[in-house]
């Protein structure tokens, strides 16, 4: 917490002046003996390793990747798995007041736990002791251990979403095919090689004016979905492929009569829509001024929330029961079907992209670097690995897409596994605890986690409020107020009812996909039989 304060003092242009120097002053003063033996501990010749002591070059390598501004962050988060589409089918799951409802509340429940990765990422992060993934404020806060799990969540979803993407671009291209259709698993291993391609590029810097057109090519969809739906029916076709109901009147409804697991299905589509929290600390890790992130999460947030919402109600009114996964495909004029299905394959390389980016990055410094002690990301030996690592990488998201061809429940697996444990269920763990070590640590007389005295100070610390202080290292070492208390509690309650919500939609999930494949005509593993 020491270098990460003045790690944020040298992004506001302090770090040499004197702010810069009273500010290390405090923390050193505060924490010169704890600060020494971490040291000696991370320095292999057992000497202090402060800021002044690391190379310049290396100082250099690991702020090479920071160079993205906030704004080029939020058109980043904004470049969603599958941009709003997905959210006229949540409707038809759940209906009109839940959905709306729903919406509001998750996304400001979203917001909410990205300030706290936020948060924790400026009070943990430094040149000394980067912060590279998700996992890496995991490991601070929790342990190895839980960075191992969230490591292989992360991986497990990145990958999963990037078959997504493939799934739902082979989709369009069956349909623009029309008549002349070929194997669908061929259409979804097309869309893997070509991410094996565009999957060379390593630095984020590299997509940031993609994602800025991507942004615009999504709206433009939006927009022409809305125009031709309210003057055309629905696509019966497509949707008796996909669900196999036939043609019949439109029905919407406030409250959807569906199955339970149908309707736990839909919201986890919700919940898909905030899944950008997982990648929240790599977008961080990127930026010139990570202090400034929540302008871009807060305002990519409303604008997701805003926009999946209206776009969801308008679509639903107008195809009801019969609203597809992918809502752009459900349009009945083939022209217009067709303009949609082409910007979105634009917009949804685009996307697999930029995940497929992260996903590889995540491995490669967790595996190649940190257990294999290879090579540096930015070296020439690892580019070759890099590009080993892209296409073995591809060919598991081929996999993923073509064995399950069904966007609707695919995405719903994942958001129940995946999406409500880094979104809603570890952001308040990782805040509730962290605030726990630091009023344990306070006046420490030497207890371990053992003693019921720890878990006194950490459950209920002090009722004396905290002095100011321009450090951030400072703040955490001083007495802390009561009100913390039942803030601690907040988010573990917060914490248990989203890993709760999590164990729902997995049930749901995994019903809706024996549902889907028991249906007549649907889709097969490895078929060529689309689901459109």
């Amino acid at each position: 917490m020491h270098q990460a304060s003045l790690s944020r003092a040298r992004e506001d242009g302090h770090g040499h002046g004197a702010h810069g120097r009273q500010t290390h002053s405090q923390a050193e003063a505060a924490t010169t003996t704890t600060e020494s033996d971490s040291e000696k501990r991370s320095s292999p010749e057992g000497t202090p390793r402060s800021i002044d002591d690391i190379e310049d070059e290396l100082i250099t390598a690991r702020r090479a990747l920071r160079n993205a501004s906030w704004a080029a962050i939020f058109y980043l988060i904004t470049t969603d798995i599958l941009g709003p589409f997905n959210a006229p089918f949540a409707f038809s799951q759940v209906g009109y007041v839940p959905g709306a409802v729903l919406y509001v509340v998750m996304g400001g429940v979203a917001c909410y736990t990205g300030l706290i990765l936020w948060r924790l990422f400026c009070l943990l992060d430094s040149d000394a002791y980067p912060i590279k993934t998700y996992s890496d404020i995991a490991e601070r806060v929790i342990g190895k251990w839980f960075k191992h799990m969230c490591s292989a969540l992360q991986s497990l979803q990145l990958i999963i979403n990037v078959g997504t993407i493939c799934l739902g671009n082979a989709q369009s291209v069956e349909q623009i095919a029309r008549d002349n259709q070929f194997c669908f698993s061929v259409a979804i291993l097309i869309w893997a090689l070509v991410g094996m391609v565009i999957g060379q590029v390593r630095s984020l810097k590299q997509y940031g004016w993609l994602a800025n057109s991507a942004v615009w090519l999504n709206l433009l969809v939006i927009f022409i979905t809305m125009g031709v739906v309210a003057h055309s029916p629905p696509n019966f076709a497509s949707a008796n492929a996909a669900f196999g109901i036939d043609p019949a009147p439109v029905q919407t409804s406030a409250f959807v009569s569906l199955p339970l697991f149908s309707k736990v299905n839909g919201i986890m589509q919700m919940v898909f829509a905030y899944g950008g929290a997982m990648i929240f600390p790599e977008f961080m890790a990127e930026m010139r001024r990570p202090m400034d992130f929540w302008k871009a999460m807060c305002c990519a947030q409303l604008l997701i929330g805003t926009v999946y919402m209206m776009f969801g109600i308008f679509v639903y009114s107008f195809q009801g029961q019969f609203t597809l996964p992918l809502a752009f495909q459900g349009l009945s004029k083939f022209a217009w079907q067709t303009v949609g299905n082409v910007i979105a394959l634009i917009t949804g390389i685009i996307a697999a992209g930029l995940y497929g980016n992260i996903g590889i990055k995540v491995a490669y410094y967790h595996i190649v670097e940190q257990w294999f002690n290879g090579p540096p990301l930015l070296s020439r030996k690892g580019r070759i690995v890099w590009s080993f690592m892209v296409i073995l990488y591809w060919s598991l998201a081929f996999i993923v897409g073509s064995a399950i061809p069904q966007v609707q429940t695919i995405s719903g697996l994942v958001a129940a596994v995946c999406i409500m444990q880094f979104t809603y269920t570890f952001p308040p763990l990782f805040y509730a605890l962290f605030h726990m070590q630091l009023d344990a640590a306070r006046d420490d007389p030497g207890d371990s986690w053992r003693s019921a005295s720890r878990w006194r100070r950490a459950l209920f610390g002090s009722l004396s409020p905290s002095p100011p202080s321009s450090d951030l290292y400072a703040r955490g070492k001083t007495a802390r107020p009561a009100r913390m208390v039942f803030y601690k509690l907040f988010n573990l309650v917060l914490f248990l009812g989203s890993l709760a919500m999590a164990c729902l939609g997995m049930y749901g999930s995994g019903k809706s996909i024996q549902a889907t494949f028991a249906s007549a005509g649907a889709a097969t593993s490895f078929g060529c039989g689309a689901p459109v």
